[in-house]
């Protein structure tokens, strides 16, 4: 089992959760974050005084997966997300050793 991670840009969470749907992911968990990489943040104007945004509002996505599905969803959320400019996103792919579903007791593949 593998748990993808993904910061990608605010406006683009519905085109990947969309995407993600179409291939039969059925749960994600969504987190607003802030934060910054190589795009180092902005300066914006607000009632003419000048101002640094250091961090950028992001979404986090935490998807739960198969080793099967894993490069499938990958691939959907890279191509989803994309808009070819700095601050994209990133995605992290970890392993996951155990997976327990409180309700019923299931584990493993089962419990996702």
């Amino acid at each position: 089992m593998k748990m993808i991670t993904a910061i990608i840009k605010p406006f683009k969470l519905d085109d990947v959760r969309e995407a993600l749907s179409e291939i039969g992911v059925q749960g994600l968990t969504l987190t607003e974050v802030k934060g910054f990489g190589r795009q180092k943040g902005h300066t914006e104007l607000y009632r003419g005084a000048e101002y640094v945004i250091d961090f950028l509002p992001k979404v986090k996505l935490e998807i739960a997966v198969d080793d099967d599905t894993a490069d499938r969803v990958i691939d959907v959320i890279r191509s989803a997300a994309n808009t070819g400019k700095i601050g994209d996103g990133k995605v992290f792919v970890t392993t996951i050793e155990q997976a327990i579903r409180i309700r019923t007791g299931e584990d493993g593949d089962q419990a996702l």
